[in-house]
Formats: C-alpha cells, structure tokens, sequence
C-alpha cells in the first residue's frame, strides 16, 4: 500500500473531469480510504509477524500512518505540478484513525481484528 500512495504522489497531474469542489472531497476521500487501509494493513502485518498485542500494533501503525503521511507531503514537493499541504497530513492522519477505528473491538467491524489472533 505504501508502494501505491507513493506512485500516486509521484504522478503530475491526477485531476478528475469533476467539478472542482466534487474532485476536491473525493481526492479527499481518496486520502481518507487509502491511509485507512495502510493502517489496517500495517496492523495486520504487525499482528502475524512480530506477534504484537492489538493495543501495540495500533500504536505503532499510528505513530507510522502519521510519519508516511508527513514524508509523503514532502515527496509531493519534488513533483512538478504537486505541493506540500499540511492538511493532507492531517486528512491522511484522520484516514488512518479512522481505519483502526473501524477495526478496533468498539465497532461492528472489530471482528476483522478479532480473526487476525
């Protein structure tokens, strides 16, 4: 997943044929869906191969989706037509959270979790 946001932030131009407020919030989304699934992928790869509790992994998957998130920003700098924004961080941030959240034991969804023991 880390190799697709990479590739995706190297690209020039990903502009949509939408309108501009509509291809704002769904780049926005976008953000949102692709770090949650880097959170959840990174918790799952924590679980199997270093056998770490569900509350460590999410820790650290949390302390890495922020640090990506952040690098990642910095990587747009370099490519023609792409900028550093802060918000992005703060989004991609939010996308993670909201993945580990969607998978942690409060939600309906906790059950992904439950059968990564």
């Amino acid at each position: 997943m880390a190799g697709v946001i990479f590739l995706l932030s190297a690209q020039p131009d990903l502009k949509s044929p939408l309108p501009s407020l509509y291809d704002f919030i769904a780049r926005k989304i976008a953000h949102m869906a692709e770090y949650g699934l880097f959170a959840f992928l990174l918790i799952r790869a924590l679980r199997h191969a270093h056998r770490l509790s569900v509350k460590d992994a999410v820790a650290i998957a949390v302390f890495v989706v922020i640090l990506y998130a952040a690098s990642d920003e910095y990587h747009q700098s370099f490519v023609h037509g792409r900028h550093m924004a802060a918000l992005d961080v703060v989004i991609d941030t939010l996308g993670g959270l909201s993945g580990i959240a969607l998978l942690t034991n409060k939600s309906k969804f906790g059950l992904m979790l439950k059968k990564l023991k």
